[in-house]
Parts: structure tokens; C-alpha cells; sequence
């Protein structure tokens, strides 16, 4: 038992700490605050604490749990609401009301609802068996299991496994290694600070469908990968990875409010509990756990609340599902460390930051990455985490020490925000150094032509921006024929392609298949002005051709009768440049005549 010596803020130094160990949680206070050992100097121990201090005093006890920042794992998980450091916020609400009290426990995951459990075939009682391990499951939703596997540290001879119905904190079975014996139940914890432990890691191959066409078509993530997407304010940051969240094609999605506005997270928690998932049509909320940690919480929890949402992530990763983890901002979480930093009086680096600020962001991104876990099953973890630099500048500290890690960089751009174009993903400064890993999955699932395709759209999106410059001096007349339809054609990509709508059900998400017709349909056109321009017809002709209304609105036709509608407006384009060149042919003639 220790004696607050000092309060700093969230920082607290604790007296007669010997025996404690760096990271264990202690409780602080008359009230039991929770908090982590963050620095030891002899005797005294340094704390950074989770919760409000105000009204602390020097002298009031500090007990040591002997245990590591950890996360309680299990059934009902999935579909819960926490806060930074794993505290249910419903349950919160009903004990403190809308703010919540100092000091207030609650337990992660619920103890009275009860779980049938079915053991996994194979798995026989005085068998041997492992960390890792899968001993059974529970059906937790209507569509994914939640395998029970033996807690790390475990290892020895089952008994007493069987079916039956339990709650998540009664014993399932024990494990036998000598003379210690281990009650297993379905909840096992794990520290947050260090990663789960894995077989393999692997290079992913396949990547995480989004169903926004800027990202799945232009700038795409593999699963397992990483993503930054920085931006200034009001750009549209959460926007996007929200759309990620309901609409990627994981199996488990995070979200990670982190340092967020309040109203922005009240809407992300007012949102989701309503939104059904696209693909099974059951609620977005069965395979989604949210983690809020706004603003006006305490700093120190910020930091946290990333590491409760990757260690989360990680478990499920070990069951073999594909994860989604959307970090919302890791601007906050850095701005929380140099807060601390500051009152530990540690030497400041660029900007204030803590010169270890890129070695906590490389080991927090690191965590990413598609893995066999310890019982041979295989799935990923994928961070996207968005990046709020002051002012937009992304040469500052947290920006650069983020994109020296990832491989997906999705630019957000203030001027096509305030233009309405959203997602405001700049198609010029963005880049993802994934498509060599995954072109054979686009080869296969889309088809040949979709990777030519995209490299001939950011092409055109390119010199069309080169063309920008050059008619803001001389103007439109002065360009020739073949350049003005290249203007034309990069119009169509970027507002018939590249902008969708988030409100309207049918062109918010859009499937990779669809995506890839989309694209080949406006380069058809594209062919076929071509042609027409080697004809010697005007590029003024082509612009005011019908067929382009019929492009522009294909991304409002639902994906059932998609393929329908593209046969029909490529047989249109075709029809419609025959007529063009038909009349053109009919004019030259009566010249000559």
C-alpha cells in the first residue's frame, strides 16, 4: 500500500511502491481510481490515472493489483459500447447517468446471461492441450461463433469438458500440469500492451472491400494492411471511416473513438445500434464493437482506448475472422502522450511530441497483419487510422511518423469537402503500395481488364489535372480536339465515379463488380470518342452527346439490375457514335457535292 506524495493533472506520484511493477493497474485514492504504473524510481511510482483527479489530496492511499492494464475477453462482447479502459457505458449510465462518477466499476462482459456451449469436435478430456488452443464455442449471433481457446500461460491435461449451458464466468473445464490445476471459463484476459502471441504472419493477398470506388477501385487496403487517412478539419475524417465501418466486408468491425468531439461520437453511438449490415441484413451491431473516449474524458484513457480496441481485435483475429479496427484519431492519442510526457518532465521532441512517438506508432500499427494464430486458423486485423494535423499540414510529427508505416494513404482534401465532393480522397496525393500483392484477386474476382482499367483512369485523372493549369492561361478554345474530350472523360471519372452519396441507399455502397463495370463503361466511351475525334468530329459534339446522362446515372441503379442497365448504355454509346459519325459522313458528302 502506497501514499499519494503528488498530483500533476492525470499524473500522480505514489511513496512506498516497492514490489510494484512497471504497467501493473493500481487503485488510487479514497475513491479506487483506476490507474498504470507508467515510471518507477525507486521507491516512488508513477502514475498516470484513468479517471478525473479533481479533488484528490496528497496522503491518500494507493493499492497496487499486482496485474498489467488488461481487457476481459469472452462472450458479449460483440454489440457493446465501452469506454477507454473497457467499462460498459450502458451500464455506466444506469449507475451514474449521463456523466459518468468517479471510481465506478463495472464488469466488461455480463455474468447473468447464459451461453450454450458445444465442444469442439476433437477435443477429449485428458487430452493435452495449449495457449490458443479452441476448446469449443458459443453462437453469440445469428452469424458468427465465438470460440472459447485457452487462455495463454495454460498448459496441461483437460477434464471435466462438456457440453452444456453457462454463464461466461462459470467453470467449463480444468487444466492439469503437475499439481496445479486451472478452472477454464469463457472469459480470459489479456494485457493490452503487448500483442497476442501467433504462428505465422503472412502477406495478404486479398483486400478489404470497402464499397467506396475511390478506395476499392483507385487506393485499396489489403486485409491485414494498414491506412492513414489525414485530413484537416471538417474534411471528413469520420465520415469515411463510418462508411468503412458499416460497409467493409470484415467480419468484425472496431471503432475507436478516440479524443473525438462528443457530438460526433453521439451520432457514430446513436447511428449504429439502427444500421442493418447490407450483406446478412441483420443489425451492423452483432459483429461491431464501438469504444468511445471523448474529448472532455480523462487524457490518460485516450491512450488506452487505442489499446483496448487492437487488443480486441486481436482476439477475434485468433478465432480466424477477419478484423476491421477504424482508430478515430491517433492525433488525440499523441497529443494525450505528450501531455503526460510534459508532466513527466521528459525531454520534448519536435512539437512538443515525446522523441518515442514514432517508435508507439510503428508498435501499434505493427499489430496489423494477416496471421495463423496458435490453433492454425487464419485471419487479420486491418488499422485505418485517421490523422488530424493542425491546419492540414502533413509534415508535422504524427502525420510523418504514421505514413513511414502504412502502405495506404488516403489524402483528404478541404477544397473537394467544401465542393461537395465526397469522399474527399485526393486522387493526386493519395497512393497504397498494396496492388502488387492483391492483382491476382482482382484478375480473378473482377476480371482482366479491371487493373489496365484503373491504371488508364488515373492516367487520364492526371493529365486532366495537368490540362487544369493550361486552360486556366490560354482557356478551353485553345486546347485541341482530343484534349478537350480527355477533360470530358476526367469529369465523368471524378463525378460519376469517384463522388458518391452517403445518403442514398443504393450509391453509398457499391460492390467491387459493379465498381469494375462503372469504370470500363466510362473508357468505353472513352474509346469511342476516340475513334470519332481520328474522324475529324468535333469535340463539342461528343461533350453534348444524351449517352453521357445515361453514365452519369448508373450509379443510381441498384446492384440487381445493374449488369442489365451497363449492357444497355454500352449498346447506347456504341449506337449513338454510329448516328455521330453517320451524320458526319452524310455532311461531307454534301459538301463535296
Amino acid at each position: 500500500m502506497g501514499i499519494i506524495e503528488r498530483i500533476s493533472g492525470p499524473l500522480v506520484v505514489a511513496n512506498d511502491m516497492l514490489g510494484s511493477r512497471m504497467y501493473d493497474v493500481v487503485k488510487v485514492g479514497k475513491q479506487g481510481l483506476i490507474g498504470e504504473i507508467i515510471q518507477l524510481r525507486g521507491e516512488k511510482a508513477v502514475i498516470q490515472v484513468y479517471e478525473d483527479t479533481t479533488g484528490m489530496s496528497p496522503g491518500e492511499p494507493v493499492a497496487s493489483t499486482g496485474v498489467p492494464l488488461s481487457v476481459e475477453l469472452g462472450p458479449g462482447i460483440l454489440g457493446n459500447i465501452y469506454d477507454g479502459i473497457q467499462r460498459p457505458l450502458e451500464i455506466l449510465r444506469e449507475k451514474t447517468g449521463a456523466f459518468i462518477g468517479k471510481g465506478v466499476a463495472a464488469e466488461a462482459i455480463d455474468r447473468k446471461r447464459r451461453w450454450k456451449f458445444v465442444v469442439e469436435k476433437g477435443i477429449k478430456n485428458g487430452a493435452l492441450v495449449k495457449p490458443g488452443e479452441i476448446l469449443g464455442y458459443v453462437q453469440e449471433t445469428g452469424q458468427l461463433k465465438h470460440y472459447i481457446m485457452v487462455p495463454a500461460g495454460v498448459e496441461g491435461k483437460i477434464s471435466g469438458l462438456k457440453d452444456g449451458t453457462f454463464a461466461a464466468d462459470q467453470t467449463i473445464a480444468k487444466v492439469t500440469n503437475g499439481t496445479r490445476v486451472t478452472p477454464l471459463t469463457m472469459i480470459q484476459k489479456r494485457s493490452v500492451r503487448k500483442g497476442s502471441a501467433y504462428k505465422n504472419k503472412f502477406r495478404s493477398d486479398e483486400p478489404l472491400i470497402t464499397g467506396q470506388r475511390v478506395i476499392d477501385t483507385f487506393f485499396p487496403v489489403a486485409k491485414g494492411g494498414s491506412a492513414a487517412v489525414p485530413g484537416p478539419f471538417g474534411a471528413g475524417k469520420t465520415i469515411i471511416q463510418q462508411q468503412i465501418a458499416k460497409f467493409s466486408d470484415a467480419d468484425i468491425v472496431l471503432y475507436v473513438g478516440c479524443g473525438e468531439r462528443g457530438n460526433e461520437m453521439t451520432d457514430v453511438l446513436v447511428e449504429f445500434p439502427e444500421l442493418m449490415d447490407p450483406k446478412t441484413k441483420r443489425p451492423l451491431m452483432e459483429r461491431t464493437v464501438l469504444i468511445a473516449n471523448t474529448s472532455n474524458m480523462p487524457v490518460a484513457a485516450r491512450e488506452a482506448s487505442i489499446y483496448t480496441g487492437i487488443t480486441i481485435a486481436e482476439y477475434f483475429r485468433d478465432m480466424g475472422y477477419n478484423v476491421a479496427l477504424m482508430a478515430d484519431s491517433t492525433s488525440r492519442w499523441a497529443e494525450a502522450m505528450r501531455e503526460i510526457s510534459a508532466r513527466l518532465e521528459e525531454m520534448p521532441g519536435e512539437e512538443g511530441y515525446p522523441a518515442y512517438l514514432p517508435k508507439r506508432l510503428a508498435e501499434y500499427y505493427e499489430r496489423s497483419g494477416k496471421c495463423e494464430s496458435l490453433n492454425g486458423k487464419i485471419g487479420s486485423v486491418t488499422i485505418i487510422g485517421a490523422v488530424s494535423p493542425a491546419g492540414g499540414d502533413l509534415s508535422e510529427p504524427v502525420s510523418q511518423g504514421t505514413l513511414r508505416v502504412v502502405k495506404a494513404f488516403w489524402s483528404l482534401d478541404a477544397g473537394l469537402a467544401s465542393a461537395r465532393h465526397f469522399p474527399s480522397v485526393n486522387w493526386l496525393s493519395s497512393y497504397s503500395l498494396y496492388l502488387d500483392s492483391i492483382r491476382d484477386w482482382y484478375t480473378k474476382e473482377v476480371g482482366d481488364s479491371f487493373i489496365s482499367n484503373r491504371a488508364s483512369a488515373m492516367t487520364l485523372l492526371q493529365r486532366e489535372a495537368e490540362l487544369k493549369d493550361i486552360v486556366q492561361l490560354v482557356g478551353a478554345d485553345a486546347l485541341p480536339d482530343s484534349e478537350k474530350v480527355i477533360l470530358e472523360i476526367g469529369r465523368m471519372i471524378r463525378e460519376d465515379f469517384l463522388r458518391q452519396n452517403a445518403y442514398d441507399e443504393v450509391d453509398t455502397y457499391t460492390s467491387i463488380k459493379k465498381q469494375g463495370l462503372m469504370i470500363g463503361t466510362i473508357l468505353h466511351f472513352k474509346a469511342n470518342a476516340d475513334e470519332a475525334i481520328k474522324a475529324q468530329i468535333e469535340a463539342d459534339k461528343i461533350v453534348k452527346m444524351k449517352v453521357r446522362e445515361q453514365i452519369a446515372r448508373l450509379k443510381e441503379i441498384n446492384e440487381a439490375d445493374y449488369e442489365k442497365a451497363d449492357r444497355k448504355v454500352r449498346e447506347d454509346i456504341d449506337a449513338e457514335f454510329r448516328s455521330l459519325m453517320k451524320e458526319y459522313r452524310a455532311s461531307q458528302e454534301i459538301e463535296k457535292a
